[in-house]
């Protein structure tokens, strides 16, 4: 039996809900923000489309079917408003199979600490709830808001890392940390 984390959760001013393909719409207005995307995908490419959200929401739906664990959609707790996304799946980024926790917000949410408490919940998740060794963060160099984000999560600087022909830094977080 595959372990699981937790599908749904409560923390703070936000509920966790595991992406679902029918959250794709509910997704559109953070994937689609250019703020957001130029964030996440190389600048010289097109921007994403409705369709690339829904497929990426039907990825993220698989990947909880195929492994019990993936990436939760996030609430606040007083309106219902999807505030952002994010939580743990695969990456072969660094050359090898590891589990990575990542995270985008709404740009009108900057600045109030969800990237990281969604951080913390994953690595939660990660060593408590599926026993994984060590979790990694990546970003693009220019991202310092996340590779605080990283840090204040407990995630060290491990190297530099050229991933899909843009600069990356990894940050690694091991058990026990």
């Amino acid at each position: 039996m595959k372990p699981r984390i937790a599908e749904e959760l409560e923390r703070g001013p936000l509920r966790f809900e595991r992406i679902r393909v029918a959250h794709a719409r509910e997704l559109e207005p953070l994937s689609l923000d250019p703020r957001v995307w130029r964030t996440l995908q190389d600048p010289r490419e097109p921007p994403p489309t409705s369709r690339d959200v829904w497929r990426n929401a039907e990825r993220k739906d698989a990947h909880w079917e195929l492994h019990g664990f993936g990436q939760w959609l996030l609430r606040e707790h007083k309106d219902g408003l999807v505030v952002g996304r994010g939580g743990l799946q695969y990456t072969e980024a660094t050359g090898f199979r590891e589990v990575e926790i990542g995270w985008a917000v709404l740009p009108e949410r900057w600045g109030r600490g969800y990237a990281t408490e969604l951080a913390v919940a994953a690595i939660e998740a990660a060593f408590s709830g599926l026993g994984l060794a060590s979790v990694i963060a990546y970003t693009q160099l220019h991202n310092h808001a996340s590779r605080r984000v990283m840090e204040k999560a407990g995630f060290h600087y491990e190297s530099d890392l050229l991933y899909e022909e843009l600069a990356h830094v990894v940050y690694r977080l091991h058990a026990g940390d």
